[in-house]
């Protein structure tokens, strides 16, 4: 086995959301809080684009390995409405999915040895895709105390002579961290200054809380759209997850780079999930309304019953649909006759002794903290939540 493919790590997301799902087709009462996956179907309406591409012989044939024209001038439509952002066609290609679009993205810019700064805790992909496009991932820590985001000051401490891009993730997996436009402004500015490529993931951007609020980064700081990739796609807020429909959008030069990659990896994404896709970008936002709606009303919930227990902090998510705790206070401690040492430990512990699938911090790059997704229904999450509080209250020194 090739060493670049052999160092590549499973999923931690998808790897906890399996195990939860076997142990529940077994017959076990478990409760899954892995996977970020909306717990709502996709709309009506998407489904029903699909249904009529189905029947359509167009759509029986190979088509344009970029993705469907038409679809590509509706992201850009749809990139113009909700951020701002004015792009063409030209400056989009549909892909399988956000993890190609970010694999893509990064392989089209990297040259073996590139450092990209990683601002921590991460999504589980980001440094493993940095790694199979030839680049270093070098992460910068952010914790609890700042809301889980970095500053200018980390992010300059960690560039090098090396360093060609920066990583931008606001509204955040796994945190659900969002930066505010000001924060946004000075890490782009940051970037222009030092002619840095920065690569934001924006598949989250419909999903805010509160008074926080998205904000484009290319839109902040125009001067850095020319060095600018963005990726997103329609799983998150369309609740369309296994249609696998992504984009990257930005300079013609690295699109086409990328696209020619994808000529030869995958050809087109498929025509029935690229049809549905259209129906979803084309439309309104009323169904994420509701579903946002629902997840607010989670998030709060989670929120308080975390922080409900002794050792256990939980900053207020401002996006996604993410809680993230610290566990730290808790490692080392008793609990039901073992003292777990680390959080793949205490989430070991949890998914044996009460069924609830949590994701470990060192999936994320930050040890000592757990992942904690709400987008499943408010009955589950209670009675899980539950669970793990009547455990870790059995803690002993």
């Amino acid at each position: 086995m090739s060493a670049r493919v052999g160092s590549i790590s499973e999923s931690a997301t998808l790897a906890v959301d399996a195990k939860a799902k076997a142990l529940k087709a077994a017959g076990r009462p478990v409760i899954g809080f892995g996977a970020g996956e909306p717990d709502f179907p996709t709309p009506d309406y998407i489904v029903e684009a699909a249904v009529q591409a189905c029947r359509d012989p167009r759509f029986h044939r190979y088509t344009p390995a970029g993705g469907l024209p038409e679809l590509k001038e509706a992201i850009a439509a749809k990139t113009l409405r909700d951020s701002g952002w004015a792009v063409e066609p030209a400056n989009v290609l549909v892909t399988n999915g956000g993890k190609q679009a970010i694999y893509e993205a990064f392989a089209a810019i990297l040259d073996p040895g590139d450092e990209v700064i990683v601002p921590a805790p991460y999504w589980t992909t980001y440094p493993e895709s940095i790694r199979l496009a030839g680049g270093v991932p070098v992460p910068v820590v952010a914790d609890e105390t700042t809301g889980y985001r970095v500053s200018v000051e980390q992010l300059e401490a960690a560039r090098t002579e090396r360093t060609k891009v920066v990583l931008f993730v606001s509204p955040s997996n796994p945190t659900g961290a969002v930066y505010s436009k000001a924060q946004v402004e000075a890490v782009g500015r940051w970037a222009a200054e030092h002619g840095l490529w920065v690569l934001t993931d924006e598949i989250y951007e419909h999903l805010v809380y509160g008074e926080a609020e998205f904000h484009s980064l290319p839109v902040v700081v125009p001067e850095v759209a020319d060095r600018c990739i963005v990726v997103n796609g329609v799983a998150k807020t369309y609740a369309m997850t296994g249609w696998r429909v992504g984009w990257v959008i930005g300079p013609k030069d690295v699109v086409k780079a990328a696209t020619n990659l994808q000529s030869h990896a995958t050809s087109n994404v498929s025509n029935v999930a690229q049809a549905a896709a259209l129906a979803a970008v084309s439309g309104d936002l009323e169904a994420v309304a509701t579903m946002r709606e629902a997840f607010d009303r989670r998030r709060r919930t989670i929120v308080r019953m975390l922080n409900e227990i002794n050792g256990v902090e939980c900053p207020e998510p401002e996006g996604a649909f993410y809680a993230y705790p610290s566990v730290k206070p808790l490692l080392g401690k008793e609990i039901r006759g073992r003292r777990p040492r680390s959080s793949v430990e205490l989430a070991e512990l949890i998914l044996e002794e009460v069924e609830v699938a949590v994701v470990p911090g060192e999936a994320f790059g930050t040890p000592g903290y757990l992942r904690l997704s709400y987008a499943l229904g408010d009955d589950d999450l209670v009675e899980g939540v539950g669970r793990i509080q009547k455990l870790l209250a059995e803690a002993r020194d």
